[in-house]
């Protein structure tokens, strides 16, 4: 269950249009927000071969503006109902079978009427999993049937050979399929309701090295082939690229040290749109992360860095955005087995960044991040008796 609300106030230069007096005003524009999920699960095993589980869920997202100079209001609420069944089957000693399907609903409801307010996702799946002596495969296929957007199948493979106990080399190809959601197709100001779904391929070779009892290497090489990318541009509207392409490459590695678990990652990547070359927008081509965590008893601590190269607002590559690194810490502390507290603060340095621009009078502004956040948190997990 997750329950998230709030207020957020936010400058807009432009003003409000006012269709009395056909003149843009001043605005003072606030929204308070509510996101919410809740979602449950049936675990059974019927018999020795077959373990099954259903899963559901539902989700809110409910967004209320204002604005504190006039009386202008609007709604904006999307809700999704989601159906998952899953069966894990063990065939023999070498083979196994996941097979099941999904559904999920998705509904709008909103002061801007709109000519399609709900639609649905239905699909089936099938995976098959081979264990022979020197490598292992995986074979799978989705089908989704769309109400709005129609059918697609969408393959995966993978191909397994360990190099000798503590290395493994991995080919995987696999293809997907992305249904624009109801916020890309009519989120008031910032949707396009002609797009179209993004559909992609993609291969990937991948090494995975255990280097000692504490230190664990993984690093990949893959090429993402994409058509009708949606992708989000300087006017912060979504909008599909014909063709696009991204090469990279990622490595991680998880190393102990002093009792502390570390986690170095590296992702160097080149996302263009096929048609001009361009770099495709808000992609940062290199990105560097470290988290540190450690357990002292009750007591947990951690901190995360993250470093992103510059990247460009725009699809001609004509508006640069700055790179920025932030810092975050966290803290936790067990109560007993049920009841865990949190504590969080993300930007520890408040760094100002952003991640989109905005264009005013002829000039570039950037949309101001979130600085220093705290954040507080209680988990609980029940206990079976």
């Amino acid at each position: 269950m997750l329950d998230n609300r709030g207020k957020s106030e936010y400058d807009n230069p432009f003003g409000r249009f006012d269709l009395n007096t056909f003149e843009s005003v001043q605005e003072q524009p606030y929204n308070e927000f509510d996101v919410s999920s809740v979602s449950s699960y049936v675990d059974a095993r019927v018999n020795d071969v077959w373990k099954t589980r259903i899963e559901f869920g539902h989700s809110e997202n409910r967004e209320k503006t204002f604005d504190k100079l006039s009386d202008e209001r609007s709604v904006f609420n999307t809700y999704r109902d989601s159906l998952n069944w899953q069966n894990d089957l063990t065939l023999n000693e070498r083979n196994s079978l996941i097979l099941g399907g999904d559904w999920y609903e998705d509904r709008v409801n909103s002061s801007t009427a709109f000519d399609e307010d709900s639609r649905w996702n239905r699909a089936a799946f099938i995976q098959h999993r081979f264990q022979a002596d020197t490598f292992s495969t995986e074979l799978g296929l989705r089908r989704d049937q769309n109400q709005q957007f129609g059918g697609q199948n969408s393959w995966s493979g993978t191909i397994t050979v360990p190099l000798n106990p503590n290395n493994d080399v991995l080919l995987t190809y696999s293809e997907g399929f992305r249904a624009p959601t109801f916020n890309d197709l009519y989120y008031p100001d910032f949707s396009n309701p002609d797009l179209k779904p993004e559909t992609s391929k993609s291969y990937e070779l991948q090494w995975r090295s255990q280097l000692t009892d504490s230190s664990r290497l993984e690093a990949s090489l893959y090429r993402t082939d994409l058509e009708d990318a949606i992708i989000f541009g300087s006017n912060s509207r979504p909008e599909n690229v014909a063709s696009a392409r991204i090469n990279g490459f990622e490595a991680a590695l998880k190393q102990e040290l002093f009792g502390w678990q570390s986690n170095l990652g590296v992702a160097i990547i080149d996302p263009r749109d096929r048609e001009t070359g361009h770099t495709l927008a808000r992609r940062a081509r290199r990105t560097l992360s470290l988290d540190l965590d450690r357990q002292f008893d009750r007591l947990g601590l951690g901190a995360s860095w993250q470093a992103v190269s510059s990247s460009y607002d725009d699809l001609n590559n004509q508006q640069p955005l700055g790179g920025y690194a932030l810092l975050g810490l966290r803290s936790s502390w067990a109560l007993n087995r049920e009841i865990k507290l949190e504590l969080k603060v993300d930007n520890l340095l408040d760094k100002g960044y952003s991640r989109a621009l905005y264009s005013h009078e002829g000039s570039q502004y950037g949309y101001r991040e979130e600085g220093r956040a705290w954040m507080f948190g209680v988990t609980w997990t029940p206990q079976a008796q």
